[in-house]
């Protein structure tokens, strides 16, 4: 309820309050039961709200009756309809703003029908009934109905017609970052987590921070060197969240492709948040259902300049696997992330030797500058090196792989 309290502000609401009701099942009808609909009419009265927001999604049904129960003076929202309204008010590129009126005009459409549902009942006559013997003529708000459905359908096509035309770029994209052999790093977690924070520490960029859900939803990449001068391209993703409409995971396919084509994701987890467990369960559930479950994660555990023993916390994260106790704001930890970072790229190298046209010479720089070199000569077909290399590296050597003994190394 807190979180959806905070969702409520990040749209631009005031909350005035909340209510819980427990339920054995959900009624049909209202999804909540009558005597709590009495109840919050009572509400109403009293602190003169006009905005009513359910933390699960309503079907269109159950939005129509509540709406009716309180004579159209209260506008009913479910979860969904509210981030959708945050995302739509957050978009900043092309990209983001075909996203969300691709989710949005998903989510309306099966509920088009409520919106026509009083020119039915005014149409009147035979048509009003259903036509002659109930069947055959259609009334006016069915006529309207059918026209606005054919309209979101076509917009809905074409949106998704741009959306892979986005997807495609973004195709482009990688396969120019994989030529230059750069490892990429995603970060991800909940929303609110301080992803961007940890983003500008790192790669010096300005991306937006702010205190509330959602502030960024366009990926942003950027170089960070690492620690043993390697460098590599880190991407601040849009933040996940319990519950993610369906919808939203649909339209930012392209977006969260950024997530599944990483080589490493680090999970920035607020560990001051007292739902932090949640949270993390939440993103390695949208992280399964992207297919990324098998990655390697590295966790950081942020904003620990806000706990009263900071320096115990970095204690007890250095005895975990993969955790890494930081403070983005701060900058503290930020060098021992780095270097885990490069611990877990480093695992991911395997012995290779390769004679490399001369050519081909570009791919000379990408082995020193992504792998380990052990030995390097100059033959008259070209560079022979043997030392390791990731293997997100090896598709780019692999016609250079050669059969004899490797080099002496030492």
């Amino acid at each position: 309820m807190a979180e959806l309290a905070q969702l409520a502000r990040t749209a631009g609401a005031e909350v005035v309050g909340h209510n819980i009701q427990y339920l054995e099942a959900i009624n049909p009808a209202t999804y909540i039961g009558p005597g709590k609909v009495e109840e919050l009419e009572l509400w109403r009265r009293e602190l003169d709200y006009d905005l009513l927001v359910f933390d699960d999604e309503l079907s269109p049904r159950q939005q129509r009756n509540l709406e009716e129960a309180f004579d159209e003076q209260v506008q009913v929202l479910d979860r969904t309809a509210l981030i959708l309204d945050i995302f739509a008010q957050h978009a900043r590129t092309r990209e983001g703003a075909l996203q969300v009126e691709l989710a949005q005009y998903e989510y309306r459409l099966p509920r088009l029908t409520n919106m026509w549902t009083h020119l039915a009942r005014q149409s009147g006559g035979a048509a009003g009934r259903g036509g002659i013997g109930g069947v055959g003529l259609r009334g006016p708000g069915e006529t309207q109905l059918e026209v606005d459905r054919r309209a979101i359908r076509h917009r809905i096509s074409y949106l998704k017609q741009q959306l892979e035309l986005v997807r495609m770029q973004r195709k482009l994209h990688r396969e120019r970052r994989q030529k230059t052999g750069m490892p990429v790093v995603s970060l991800v977690g909940y929303t609110n987590a301080g992803k961007s924070s940890l983003f500008n520490a790192l790669s010096g960029a300005d991306v937006l921070v702010e205190d509330k859900l959602f502030a960024t939803l366009d990926p942003t990449t950027r170089r960070v060197t690492l620690p043993g001068g390697h460098e590599a391209l880190f991407t601040d993703t849009v933040g996940f969240l319990q519950k993610l409409p369906t919808q939203l995971v649909a339209a930012f396919h392209a977006t969260l492709e950024e997530v599944t084509e990483a080589d490493v994701l680090i999970h920035v987890l607020d560990i001051t948040h007292p739902s932090a467990e949640q949270q993390e369960q939440a993103v390695l559930q949208v992280l399964r259902e992207l297919g990324c479950g098998d990655k390697p994660v590295i966790v950081a555990l942020n904003k620990i300049d806000l706990l009263p023993d900071g320096e115990a916390v970095c204690a007890l994260a250095a005895k975990a696997d993969g955790a890494v106790a930081i403070s983005a704001r701060l900058g503290t930890g930020l060098d021992a992330l780095l270097a885990r970072l490069e611990e877990t790229l480093a695992q991911e190298m395997r012995p290779v030797e390769v004679l490399i046209p001369y050519k081909a010479s570009e791919l000379v720089s990408v082995f020193r500058q992504q792998g380990l070199v052990g030995a390097e000569e100059y033959h008259e077909d070209g560079t022979l090196i043997a030392g390791k290399l990731p293997s997100r590296l090896f598709p780019l050597f692999a016609r250079y792989l050669t059969t004899q003994q490797p080099l002496d190394r030492g």
